[in-house]
């Protein structure tokens, strides 16, 4: 080849390698502007996982054109996670129960949630505080066995004091304290005694002198008290509304009521991490999951009752779940502030005096 075609070549091949180049540096822009949009948002896995991963998830995605990364892991998991990671912060948002997220709103895990109009439309008991929103509840009541009853001629339970009713004495089923029903009830007897979170004395000693002697079983995990339950040696026991409506989905004759004193409002809380690479992100899927379309879905599929008053529920969705002014009404919120302070100390002093 002569040098003038030689030189030609080497004119035309710098353009060419100049958009190489280009095309090159836009690949990796538009990859590392992908990268940078990743929201990685940690709650519990099973059920609630798949409703997430099939129907939650992907409109979001779609709409801001970012890819959702869930982290799976029970509520005290991600807690530990949040602690762990706390100065290099990967997870965006968190989805947890409202004891454990109380203990990172103390901890100042949590950024303050923004202002937004579907934030109007909440019942006041979903404001956890400045930076944490509630996105579902369940509830603490009591759960028992309408025939059982009836065939003894007791009257059906219509509040918390039932549980101390002589007539149940080793028919009675109690979740110890680390269960959050069996947390619930002791709060409860506190606050029927005089008492409360600030003074938990009356509700050990209701829970000591009254309860206890009815006691047959201390079942740790809800699937132990259904067991219970199903054959017959407990009649009743503290529920959550979701458990209670599983065992009636098998056809068990279980009712469940929410105690004139109030039942107890179990909430799933969110809250957009302070040292956090996507917070306007993060901020908006929080939003999202209160839009009335992600709380419909979450009532029907995983039996959370929605905190968005606008929702509408059909009647077979409304039955399973707390739903609507009234019942939402009858549900009261415990002072996790105080509880996460005390909760240690509480649990050494129930494993001594209360399940001897």
């Amino acid at each position: 080849m002569d040098h003038a075609l030689r030189r030609r070549s080497y004119r035309l091949a710098l353009p060419r390698a100049a958009a190489l180049l280009a095309f090159s540096a836009a690949c990796a822009s538009t990859q590392l502007a992908h990268a940078e949009t990743t929201l990685y948002v940690a709650n519990v896995g099973g059920s609630n996982e798949q409703l997430y991963r099939q129907k939650v998830i992907p409109p979001f995605e779609k709409a801001h054109d970012v890819k959702i990364v869930y982290v799976a892991g029970n509520s005290s998991d991600t807690l530990a996670k949040l602690q762990a990671q706390k100065g290099h912060q990967q997870i965006n948002v968190a989805v947890m129960d409202d004891g454990p997220m109380y203990q990172a709103m103390q901890l100042g895990l949590c950024a303050k949630v923004d202002d937004a109009p579907v934030m109007k439309d909440l019942y006041p008991l979903a404001r956890l505080g400045p930076n944490a929103v509630g996105v579902g509840m369940v509830a603490t009541g009591i759960g028992y066995n309408a025939d059982a009853f009836k065939k003894l001629g007791l009257p059906a339970p219509d509040s918390w004091k039932a549980l101390e009713d002589p007539r149940l004495k080793g028919k009675l089923g109690v979740p110890p304290i680390t269960n959050t029903y069996g947390l619930h009830t002791l709060v409860m007897l506190a606050r029927l005694n005089g008492g409360g979170e600030k003074n938990i004395d009356p509700g050990f000693a209701a829970m000591t002198k009254q309860v206890a002697p009815n006691v047959l079983s201390w079942a740790p995990t809800p699937g132990e008290m259904d067991g219970l339950m199903q054959g017959g040696d407990v009649i009743a026991a503290p529920y959550g509304s979701g458990r209670a409506v599983a065992l009636q989905n098998t056809g068990f004759p279980l009712k469940f009521i929410y105690p004139k004193e109030g039942g107890v409002a179990l909430q799933v809380a969110a809250c957009a991490l302070a040292e956090n690479a996507q917070p306007q992100l993060s901020q908006q899927f929080i939003q999202y999951l209160l839009s009335p379309e992600v709380q419909a879905m979450q009532a029907q599929a995983i039996g959370l009752g929605p905190v968005n008053k606008t929702v509408k529920l059909a009647p077979e969705v409304a039955a399973r779940v707390p739903y609507g002014p009234d019942q939402v009404a009858k549900l009261t919120a415990m002072d996790w502030t105080t509880i996460n302070q005390h909760r240690t100390e509480w649990t050494e002093r129930w494993n001594r005096s209360v399940e001897r």
